[in-house]
């Protein structure tokens, strides 16, 4: 496996924000260091999936954990990377407002990789986070 250096804020930023998707979910990258990544997902009022409570449906926050424990192995192989399989756990609502993602690699193999997500509400409290195995193996030529 090729591995390079930790990519920049800028350069992880301009990574993630290649896809519609991701656009979709307006990310923000705010840090990348040897300890993982934070992602800010600015708020959208298309998440609330119960209009009398207004709370985030479950499936963008699987979303959201999804792409920022991608994203924190592509910080370090320069490229994102197929999922393989994720688990997410709920621990309360996220009520309207920007989520802060925070990732990090678990361990980065030649063939599979584990990296895990934690989203945090804009009062800083967790709120679901979640493990994914991703298929790291170079891409064929």
């Amino acid at each position: 496996m090729s591995e390079k250096k930790t990519l920049t804020v800028d350069e992880l930023q301009q990574l993630i924000t290649r896809g519609p998707f991701n656009r979709w979910l307006n990310f923000t990258v705010t840090r990348v260091d040897g300890e993982g990544i934070e992602v800010r997902a600015e708020w959208r009022e298309e998440w609330v999936v119960n209009p009398d409570r207004r709370y985030t449906h479950g499936g963008i926050l699987s979303a959201i954990i999804d792409v920022a424990a991608d994203y924190a192995i592509a910080a370090q192989l320069g490229r994102p990377v197929p999922t393989i399989d994720m688990r997410v756990d709920f621990h309360k609502p996220a009520m309207p407002g920007d989520l802060t993602t925070r990732a990090r690699v678990v361990r980065l193999g030649s063939q599979f990789s584990t990296a895990e997500a934690s989203i945090y509400d804009k009062e800083g409290a967790l709120v679901a986070s979640g493990r994914g195995t991703y298929f790291t193996a170079s891409p064929k030529a």
